[in-house]
C-alpha cells in the first residue's frame, strides 16, 4: 500500500488484540476500542487450549510463544469422561513432550496479548454507539462517551453481540437450547478435595443421557471452573420459579434436576463457592458467508460463533487476526486483503463452526445406558493439530516463495 491505512478494530478480546499485535510488528498503528474500562473489568471465564494448528500458529507470528509457554498448562490437556455415577468411561493423559494443546487461562491470555502492544493502542471505555459509511470504503465511527474516529478499515472483533456485523449481514445469533451455570471452586485442592480429586489436572466431562451435563476445567492458581449444564428453554428459570441470583434456590432446582446423580458428583454442582453465573449457548448459522463491503470486516466470534465443542472459537479468533493482519500487510489494497482473508476463513470456519454445533447437540442428546455418548480419541486429535499445522508452514512457505 502507498499509503498508511487509518485501521479501526472493535474489541478488545483475543481476535482484536491479536490482530493489533500482528499489524504492530508490519509497522502499521491499528487503535482497538473496546467497552470494558480495563483489561481486567469483567470476568473473562475459564480456561481454553490454544491447539497447534491454529492458535499456536498466530502466537508464533506474534513473537509471543515464550510468553504463552511461560502460563501455560501442558499438564491440563488430561481429560476425563464420566458417567453421572462417576464412573470413569475414557481417560487421556498427554504425553511427555505434548504441547499440542496447553491450557490457559482466559484472562491471562488477553492481558498477555494487551501487555505486549504499544502503548495507549487500546482505548477502554468506547463503546461503539453508531456507525455511518463515508466515501471510498472509509467509514466515521461514534462511541457512547462521545468520541468520534474515521477509519479507513473497521475491524469487528466485538464478539458474540457484534455492533459492526450488521454492516455485512442481518444474521443474528441463535439459541442452542442448553443452559448451563458458572460455579467456582477456590483453593480447590485444599478446601474441596473430592472436587480436585474428580477433575484432575485437566478437564472432566460427565453427562446423564437424559440432557444433564457438568464439565469441570482445572484453571491456574488452584481454581476449578465447573459448568452445571441442561436442556432448557431461555426463560426457565422463570417456568420453574427460580432466582437465579439466590443460590440457595438455584441448588434446590439443582438437587431436584439431577436427583439421579451419584452422591461423588454432587459436590460439583452444589458446593460452588460464591454464586451461580447464568449462561448459555448461542450460535450463528454455519456455515456463515457475506458479500464483501469495502472497509469492513469480521474476527473471531463475531464472525462464526459456534458452540465451544472442539474448542475451535478462540484458535480461529486468533488465527483470524494474524492472517487478517498478514494479508493487510503484502496486499496492494484493503479490499483485495480483506477478499483474500475472508475467503480463507469461510472455508475454514464454516466446516469447524458445523462440527462443533453438532458436537454439543450430541453430547446433550438422550442416549441409553448401554450406548453413552464417549469422547473423541484425544491422542489422535493431537497428532491431527500437528499434522495440519506442519501442512498450514509448508502451504504458507511454498506461497511466500
Amino acid at each position: 500500500m502507498t499509503t498508511t491505512p487509518r485501521i479501526a478494530i472493535i474489541g478488545g478480546g483475543p481476535a482484536g488484540l491479536m490482530c493489533a499485535r500482528v499489524l504492530q510488528g508490519h509497522g502499521l498503528r491499528p487503535v482497538v476500542y473496546d467497552a470494558d474500562a480495563t483489561v481486567h473489568s469483567r470476568d473473562p471465564g475459564g480456561t481454553l487450549d490454544l491447539h497447534a494448528d491454529a492458535g499456536q500458529i498466530a502466537l508464533e507470528d506474534a513473537g509471543l510463544m515464550d510468553a504463552f509457554r511461560a502460563l501455560a498448562r501442558v499438564e491440563g490437556q488430561a481429560k476425563t469422561r464420566r458417567d453421572h455415577h462417576g464412573t470413569v468411561l475414557a481417560a487421556f493423559t498427554p504425553g511427555e513432550n505434548d504441547e499440542s494443546a496447553p491450557e490457559i487461562d482466559r484472562g491471562q491470555l488477553r492481558t498477555m496479548l494487551y501487555e505486549h502492544l504499544i502503548p495507549a493502542t487500546v482505548q477502554w471505555g468506547h463503546r461503539l454507539h453508531h456507525f455511518a459509511p463515508l466515501a471510498g470504503g472509509r467509514h466515521r465511527l461514534e462511541f457512547a462517551n462521545g468520541a468520534t474516529a474515521e477509519a479507513d478499515l473497521v475491524i469487528g472483533a466485538d464478539g458474540a453481540r457484534s455492533s459492526v456485523r450488521r454492516l455485512l449481514t442481518d444474521t443474528v445469533p441463535q439459541y442452542l437450547g442448553v443452559q448451563f451455570l458458572d460455579a467456582r471452586f477456590d483453593d480447590v485442592d485444599a478446601r474441596h478435595p473430592e472436587v480436585a480429586a474428580i477433575v484432575g489436572q485437566g478437564h472432566m466431562f460427565s453427562t446423564d443421557g437424559a440432557g444433564h451435563a457438568v464439565i469441570a476445567q482445572r484453571n491456574s492458581n488452584g481454581v476449578v471452573r465447573g459448568y452445571v449444564a441442561f436442556r432448557a428453554e431461555l426463560d426457565w428459570h422463570v417456568a420453574a420459579g427460580v432466582d437465579v441470583t439466590d443460590r440457595k434456590s438455584v441448588r434446590s432446582y439443582l438437587l431436584r434436576e439431577f436427583s439421579e446423580w451419584a452422591p461423588v458428583m454432587r459436590p460439583l454442582i452444589t458446593d460452588n463457592d460464591g454464586d451461580y453465573v447464568p449462561r448459555s449457548f448461542w450460535a450463528l448459522p454455519a456455515p456463515l458467508t457475506w458479500d464483501h463491503v469495502p472497509g469492513v470486516t469480521l474476527i473471531g466470534d463475531a464472525a462464526h460463533l459456534m458452540a465451544p465443542f472442539g474448542g475451535h472459537g478462540t484458535n480461529l479468533a486468533l488465527l483470524d487476526g494474524a492472517e487478517l493482519a498478514h494479508a493487510i500487510k503484502k496486499e496492494s489494497s484493503l479490499d483485495d486483503a480483506v477478499a483474500r482473508y475472508e475467503t480463507a476463513m469461510f472455508a475454514r470456519s464454516g466446516e469447524l463452526a458445523t462440527s462443533s454445533n453438532t458436537a454439543l447437540t450430541r453430547f446433550f442428546a438422550t442416549t441409553s445406558p448401554d450406548t453413552p455418548h464417549l469422547p473423541p480419541d484425544h491422542a489422535q486429535e493431537h497428532q491431527n493439530y500437528q499434522t495440519r499445522a506442519a501442512g498450514y508452514r509448508r502451504r504458507r512457505a511454498e506461497q511466500e516463495r
